[in-house]
């Protein structure tokens, strides 16, 4: 674990905020299993290539977050499917779309594996009566599949997504609906993310949280203004500062 501040760690927080996507899990490996499984359906049932099917979804994806921007709708992968079929030429075919979209998230989740220790390090929070939040991006339905998948259902006390809260991070809004829902009893607030824009800066600059940067292959540790208080590569780490941080209190 590497702290580059280490004034921010003299106490235990008074509640922590995580993050889910590739925090949590790592994202790659089961985006790109379930992006197969619709590539593979749709060039079998189009007898398209796959690069067409790649070049519609991509111009499809581009369309809908140019529209939306930065709120949850804007990661629909129904959305992105359903314009990828108009785009294709098919009109917007919506049991096909749903179709789609149930192969992406099925195969995403049967993919999606947990990392190592995030059981062991929020239960060690719970016995310390330190509070925890979801905060995350991404539609309420989905997320909350992603968390019952996983077993965290009983883990955390709140769970705030970007659709609940009108806008993604870094906006100030999820940081702030989860304050007001947890209702810590200070102000020393940990942020643990992945991404060095939403998760960490974001989270310095809205609410004054500490933050700690998850990272592992694919994710660079931010720099400059996006410089997290601490970066970790397994959940352990972070456990036995807990830990430490539990006793001295």
């Amino acid at each position: 674990m590497k702290i580059i501040n280490p004034e921010c760690f003299t106490r235990l927080p008074d509640a922590i905020l995580f993050d889910t996507d590739n925090t949590l899990y790592p994202y790659d490996p089961a985006h790109a299993a379930a992006q197969s499984a619709v590539r593979d359906k749709v060039v079998n049932m189009f007898s398209i290539s796959p690069d067409e099917f790649d070049k519609a979804f991509k111009q499809a994806r581009d369309q809908v977050k140019t529209r939306l921007k930065h709120t949850a709708s804007s990661h629909s992968r129904l959305l992105y499917l359903q314009r990828m079929l108009e785009i294709m030429g098919l009109g917007s075919q919506v049991l096909l779309a749903l179709d789609f979209e149930q192969t992406y998230w099925r195969t995403f989740l049967s993919n999606a594996v947990l990392f190592d220790g995030v059981k062991e390090l929020l239960d060690d929070l719970r016995l310390l009566g330190v509070p925890t939040a979801i905060v995350t991006d991404l539609t309420a339905q989905i997320q909350f599949r992603k968390v019952v998948y996983f077993g965290l259902d009983h883990y955390f006390d709140f769970i705030v997504t970007s659709e609940e809260a009108g806008f993604d991070k870094p906006h100030e809004a999820p940081f702030q609906i989860a304050l007001e829902k947890m209702r810590p009893k200070g102000d020393c607030i940990w942020m643990i993310g992945d991404n060095p824009v939403n998760d960490i800066l974001g989270a310095r600059e809205k609410i004054n949280a500490v933050t700690l940067q998850k990272v592992h292959a694919g994710v660079d540790m931010g720099t400059d203004m996006n410089t997290p208080d601490a970066a970790f590569n397994e959940f352990s780490e972070l456990q036995k500062l807990i830990a430490k941080l539990g006793v001295q209190r």
